[in-house]
C-alpha cells in the first residue's frame, strides 16, 4: 500500500501443535495475538476479537454460553487473559428487548456491565453487541489498511463486490454500537455462506465456527485486497505524482530538530507535549505529492485513526526546493493560530447541547513538504502511535484514490465520534498523570552512577529522558536496562563528548529530533584526578578544565538555546561537588573546575529567570557506589591521600560526615527531581550540599 512497500502477503503464524494444548479462551488470546503482532492486519489498540464459549455457571452450575471480547482500551498483540471482558449470552440477547432504537442507543452501554460474567471486573467496550449479535462463534473486527482502502472509497460497495465475489458482504456507514451490532447480525444471519462484512469508512468483520479458521479467514481476506491493490494500481501514477522531492536524510532531521521545538513550545503552554518524527517512505510519498493539499483537509476515515489524529493535519508552510527552516518558524505562529481557529469553528459548527467542552484545538499532525512528519500527544507513546495510525491514513488515501475516489468521514460524524460522551467518560476514567508526563530531560554522564540513577528517577515521574556518555558500551547498556525497566519510548542514548563543541549540538539536536524539545538540562558528566599542586601536569589541569568547566558551558550554552527557542521555560541542574566550595589537598585542578561550575551556574542563573529558566547546583560528595570514575586506581590514590586503606574508603568517607551517612547515586538523583519539579518552581541560583554533612560546604 505505501511507497516502495513490501507487498508480500500474510503468512498464517498459527501452530497446531501450540494451539491443541489450549483451552478455547487461550486459542482467542492466541489467536488475538498473532493478529495484533502485525500493524497491517490492525493498528496498536485496535481492533476486537471473541469467542463464543461454554462455561459453568458459578451459581447453578449450569452450562452457559459466555461471549469472551477485547475489553475497553486493550490491544491486541499485548492482551492477556485479564483483557478480555466476559458477558452472558442470554442476558446480551435479552438487551434486544429493552432498546428503544437507534436515537437511544448510547443507554445501551450501561446496560452491559448486568449482563457480566464471573464477576469480571474488565469493562466491555461499545463494541461489544457487533461481536454478540453475529451467529457465529468466533468473530474478528481489523482495521487491516487493504481493507479501509475500499472501505474509504466513494465505490465502496462496488469495490467489494469485484474484489471478493459475494464471500465479503458490505453495510453502510454507522458509528459503532448497539445498532451497528444489530445490523450486522441481521446481514450474517441473512447470509449463512458469508464469510464476514466490510464496514463503509471503517473495517472489517470476519467470522468462523473455530479460533484457527477465524484467524485464516482474516489474514485470507487482508491477502486478497492486499494483492488486488498491487495488481490494479502497479502502473499507476499514486497521488498524482510529485511535486517536491524529498531532502537528504541528515537534512529532513535537522530541520526536523528546528521545527519540533518551535511548534512544542506554541503547543505546549497549557499542556507538556512530547514529540515523534516519522520520514518513513509512505510519510514522505505523502508530503511531497500533488495531492497533499486535497487530501490532507479530507481528514482520516476509520474511526481508530480519527480519535488518535484529530480532524485533520496540519501541513508546515516549507518549500524543500529553498529549505528556510527560520521562515517556517516565523510562519508557524500564523499556522497554528488559523488552525485552532477552524478547529474552534469546527466545535461551534457540530456541538450538541451535551457535549463535553471544547478540548485542545491544536493539531496532532504536521506534515512537512520535502522533510517528513511530526506528531505531538501527551507522551512518547501517545505522539508515535498518532503516528503509526496516521501513516496508516496515509495508506488507506493512496489505495482509495488511486482506484477510486477517497472520502473521509462525514464532519458531524466525526464529530460525534471525538466529542462522543462515551469517549468522554472512558477519557475520565484515564489514570492521573505522573508528575514529570510530557516533559523531556538530557543528562550527560548517564551511564555512570549518578547520571543513570537520576534517569531512573525522572522516568519514573514520568519525563522521556535522554543520556549522553563518551562510553559508547557502558551508554548502550544503561539505555537497555532502563527500556527494559521502563518502556522504550522513555529513554535514548547518543554518544557525546562535552569537551567537543560538536558532539555537544549534536547530542541536543538528538534529544529535539527524539522527543519534540527540552525541559531539563543536567550536567553531570566528570572526571576525578588528584596530585599535589606541585606535581600536576598542564594536561591534567586541563583536562579538568575541559570537562568540567568548558564542558558544563557547552552543555548549558546548548540546552539554554533550545529552551529560549521553546519559550516554555525549564530547568538546568549542575552536579558540582562539596569541593566546589570546599578545599581538599592534593586536588586542586579538581576543586577549582568544580568552583567554576558553580559560579557558572549562579551566572546563568542570572541570565535564565527572564526566560523562566531556573538554574541550580546540586553538591554530592563521597559517591562511590556506581561511579565510572572511581577507578581502582583512583580508590589507591584517595586513599593514601587519607592514610587509609582502599577497601576502608567507603566507611572513611562515611565517618567523616556530620550525619555519618554515605552518599548515594540515588540521594543525589532525588535532589535532582527537586530541582525540576514544581516544589522548587520559586527557585533559582541555589546549591543543595547533599553529602552526609560537612561543614567545609557550608553555603552560609
Amino acid at each position: 500500500m505505501a511507497a516502495n512497500a513490501d507487498v508480500s502477503l500474510l503468512a498464517s503464524l498459527w501452530d497446531d501443535s501450540l494451539a491443541e494444548t489450549m483451552s478455547e479462551s487461550e486459542q482467542l488470546l492466541y489467536r488475538s495475538n498473532l493478529l495484533g503482532s502485525d500493524l497491517r492486519i490492525t493498528n496498536f489498540g485496535g481492533g476486537n476479537t471473541s469467542a463464543k464459549i461454554e462455561e459453568t455457571d458459578p451459581l447453578t452450575g449450569e452450562t452457559v454460553q459466555v461471549l469472551w471480547v477485547k475489553g475497553s482500551g486493550g490491544d491486541l498483540g499485548t492482551i492477556r487473559m485479564d483483557g478480555f471482558s466476559t458477558l452472558y449470552m442470554d442476558r446480551l440477547e435479552a438487551l434486544k428487548g429493552i432498546y428503544r432504537g437507534p436515537d437511544h442507543e448510547d443507554e445501551m452501554v450501561g446496560y452491559l456491565p448486568h449482563c457480566t460474567f464471573n464477576l469480571n471486573a474488565r469493562a466491555a467496550s461499545i463494541d461489544t453487541p457487533l461481536h454478540a449479535f453475529v451467529p457465529h462463534r468466533h468473530v474478528d473486527h481489523m482495521h487491516p489498511d487493504a481493507v479501509i482502502a475500499i472501505a474509504a472509497s466513494k465505490d465502496s460497495k462496488q469495490l467489494t463486490e469485484d474484489i471478493f465475489g459475494g464471500e465479503i458482504g458490505w453495510l453502510p456507514w454507522r458509528r459503532p454500537g448497539f445498532e451497528l451490532g444489530l445490523w450486522i447480525g441481521r446481514y450474517a444471519e441473512e447470509n449463512p455462506n458469508s464469510k464476514g462484512v466490510v464496514l463503509a469508512g471503517h473495517g472489517l468483520f470476519t467470522w468462523a465456527a473455530t479460533a484457527k479458521e477465524s484467524y485464516e479467514i482474516t489474514l485470507d481476506i487482508i491477502n486478497r485486497a492486499i494483492a488486488w491493490f498491487a495488481d490494479t494500481t502497479a502502473d499507476k501514477v499514486i497521488f498524482d505524482g510529485a511535486r517536491h522531492t524529498a531532502l537528504p536524510a541528515g537534512e529532513r532531521r535537522a530541520i526536523a530538530a528546528k521545527l519540533m521545538p518551535a511548534i512544542r513550545g506554541r503547543i505546549g503552554k497549557t499542556e507538556s507535549k512530547v514529540g515523534h518524527f516519522d520520514d518513513s517512505p509512505a510519510v514522505l510519498e505523502f508530503v511531497n505529492s500533488k495531492a497533499l493539499d486535497t487530501l490532507a483537509p479530507l481528514g482520516t476515515s476509520c474511526p481508530d485513526h480519527f480519535l488518535r489524529t484529530k480532524i485533520r493535519p496540519l501541513v508546515v508552510p516549507f518549500d524543500p526546493a529553498a529549505p528556510d527552516a527560520a521562515a517556517a518558524i516565523d510562519a508557524l505562529g500564523e499556522a497554528i493560530a488559523a488552525y485552532r481557529e477552524d478547529y474552534a469553528a469546527y466545535y461551534e459548527r457540530c456541538r450538541h447541547d451535551d457535549s463535553p467542552a471544547i478540548r485542545d484545538p491544536n493539531a496532532v499532525v504536521y506534515l512537512v513538504p520535502g522533510v517528513g512528519m511530526i506528531t505531538f500527544g501527551k507522551d512518547k507513546p501517545t505522539a508515535r502511535i498518532a503516528a503509526e495510525f496516521y501513516t496508516n491514513a496515509i495508506n488507506v488515501m493512496r489505495g482509495s484514490s488511486s482506484v477510486s475516489t477517497y472520502q473521509g468521514l462525514p464532519e458531524q460524524e466525526a464529530f460525534d465520534i471525538e466529542y462522543w460522551l462515551l469517549e468522554e467518560a472512558k477519557l475520565k476514567r484515564l489514570p492521573k498523570p505522573k508528575p514529570l508526563a510530557g516533559r523531556i530531560a538530557f543528562i550527560t554522564g548517564g551511564a555512570g552512577g549518578i547520571g543513570r540513577a537520576t534517569a531512573e528517577r525522572l522516568i519514573g515521574e514520568g519525563a522521556c529522558v535522554v543520556i549522553s556518555d563518551i562510553d559508547p558500551k557502558s551508554l548502550e547498556t544503561a539505555v537497555n536496562d532502563l527500556a527494559g525497566q521502563f518502556s522504550k519510548d522513555m529513554i535514548r542514548g547518543v554518544v557525546c563528548d562535552v569537551t567537543n563543541e560538536d558532539s555537544v549540538e549534536a547530542a541536543i539536536t538528538e534529544a529535539a529530533v527524539e522527543y519534540g524539545g527540552l525541559d531539563f538540562g543536567v550536567s553531570n558528566a566528570g572526571i576525578v584526578t588528584g596530585g599535589a599542586i606541585d606535581e600536576t601536569t598542564l594536561a591534567q589541569w586541563q583536562l579538568n578544565v575541559d570537562v568540567l568547566s568548558t564542558g558544563y558551558f557547552l552543555v548549558t550554552r546548548a540546552a539554554f538555546r533550545l529552551l529560549k527557542a521553546q519559550a516554555l521555560g525549564g530547568a538546568i541542574v549542575f552536579v558540582a561537588s562539596k569541593n566546589g566550595l570546599a578545599a581538599s589537598v592534593n586536588a586542586s585542578a579538581y576543586c577549582a573546575a568544580k568552583a567554576s561550575e558553580i559560579h557558572l551556574a549562579r551566572c546563568v542563573a542570572l541570565e535564565g529567570a527572564p526566560h523562566g529558566i531556573r538554574v541550580n547546583v546540586v553538591n554530592p560528595d563521597g559517591v562511590l557506589r556506581g561511579s565510572k570514575m572511581w577507578s581502582d586506581e583512583r580508590r589507591q590514590e584517595r586513599a593514601e591521600s587519607y592514610k587509609v586503606q582502599p577497601e576502608d574508603l567507603d566507611d572513611f568517607y562515611r565517618q567523616r560526615t556530620m550525619l555519618k551517612e554515605s552518599v548515594y547515586p540515588e540521594d543525589i538523583a532525588e535532589g535532582i527531581l527537586f530541582f525540576v519539579t514544581e516544589g522548587s518552581r520559586k527557585s533559582t541560583g541555589n546549591i543543595l550540599n547533599i553529602d552526609g554533612g560537612n561543614v567545609q560546604s557550608f553555603t552560609r
